[in-house]
């Protein structure tokens, strides 16, 4: 088995809708999908131009505790990305954007570390992504930007492979600090910092 590296990030329920919308913009322009129709829990509804389990089904998660998406998104050339791209072959769009995926994304309507937050985890789907994740400034500022622009609590890469993870955003700020280090020892120490869910 590959490398599995992704980028976790946790927020109140309510900002779930949002966050999609968001995670949305750095689509492709051109669907190659059809749009596909997301009911949340609590009513909202969705259009967004992914999959889900490679369908594009309407899916209805009113009774469900997760939603599973299949992505492709587009990010600004750097050092990285560009070396990928000549790696895997793929070429740059006409705005200068390079389009990666599949990049798969777990939606838990309660997250794992806390069930008073939700979270959206995108993880990559080759050795060749994760280790893309790993390096790019670029790839990192999406779900950053994301987890900003989504009221987001706390966004974490994980390598999935029990190593600590890295926090690269908290509490409305960027960081680099590493759960198990001396601010926070383990992942209940980060989670404390997060505001209560109710507020």
């Amino acid at each position: 088995m590959g490398l599995i590296y992704g980028y976790d990030i946790y927020l109140h329920p309510k900002n779930i809708a949002r966050a999609l919308g968001n995670l949305a913009e750095p689509a492709p322009p051109a669907h190659a999908v059809p749009p596909l129709k997301v009911t949340l829990p609590g009513g909202d509804r969705l259009v967004l131009p992914f999959t889900s389990h490679f369908k594009s089904d309407p899916v209805d998660c009113s009774t469900s505790d997760t939603l599973e998406l299949d992505m492709s998104l587009m990010f600004d050339v750097d050092d990285a990305l560009r070396e990928y791209a000549q790696t895997d072959g793929l070429g740059s769009e006409a705005d200068g954007r390079i389009r990666i995926g599949y990049i798969y994304a777990t939606i838990r309507f309660e997250s794992l570390p806390h069930p008073g937050y939700a979270s959206v985890e995108c993880w990559a789907a080759t050795t060749g992504m994760s280790r893309l994740f790993a390096r790019s400034a670029n790839v990192r500022k999406v779900f950053t930007d994301l987890t900003a622009e989504s009221g987001g609590a706390c966004c974490l890469f994980d390598t999935g492979d029990g190593a600590p993870e890295q926090v690269c955003w908290l509490n409305g700020e960027p960081i680099q600090e590493t759960v198990s280090g001396s601010r926070f020892p383990d992942l209940r120490a980060l989670v404390a910092t997060w505001s209560d869910p109710e507020q």
